[in-house]
């Protein structure tokens, strides 16, 4: 109960208020290159323990008129090398539409500083999707969940 006490109280102070606040403005863009952390563990107790988590990378269109093109879903470790590449071939996403890609619990290869890089593009400019990562774990009863907002690092998709 501690733990889970003390993980929601580090979400709370920790997430920008922006998060838990809508929006003042619409994002538009006719493609991005977006960072999308991935907490593949999360350390708890004196003893720095890790408490294994699954994650979900979602990626959203929050478009109501316009498809959007996944162009890649790469997933790299702490260190920055590329564990795996999700996309072969460019993914047509529909008006409203979702796609995910999921982490198993046991999977520890990206650990604690994991990310995904997803590249989107469209044939013109549209709302921006919602691109985050959900992550959740349970043991011994006790559970924990949050979730990941993705950050654009570049305009376009170069």
């Amino acid at each position: 109960m501690r733990l889970a006490a003390s993980l929601l109280l580090f979400a709370l102070v920790a997430l920008p208020v922006s998060v838990w606040s809508a929006p003042d403005q619409v994002h538009l863009s006719k493609g991005q290159t977006v960072y999308v952390p991935v907490y593949s563990n999360v350390f708890s107790g004196p003893r720095n323990l890790p408490y294994q988590l699954a994650a979900t990378l979602s990626i959203r269109n929050t478009d109501m008129d316009s498809w959007l093109r996944i162009t890649a879903i790469d997933y790299y470790d702490t260190s920055g090398k590329l564990l795996r590449r999700y996309q072969d071939k460019p993914l047509s996403l529909a008006p409203l539409a979702s796609t995910y890609v999921h982490i198993e619990e046991k999977d520890v290869a990206g650990g604690f500083g994991a990310n995904f890089i997803v590249k989107w593009q469209a044939d013109r400019t549209m709302n921006a999707p919602i691109i985050e990562t959900v992550m959740i774990g349970a043991t011994s009863g006790q559970g924990i969940s949050f979730v990941s907002p993705g950050q654009v690092i570049r305009p376009g998709t170069r």
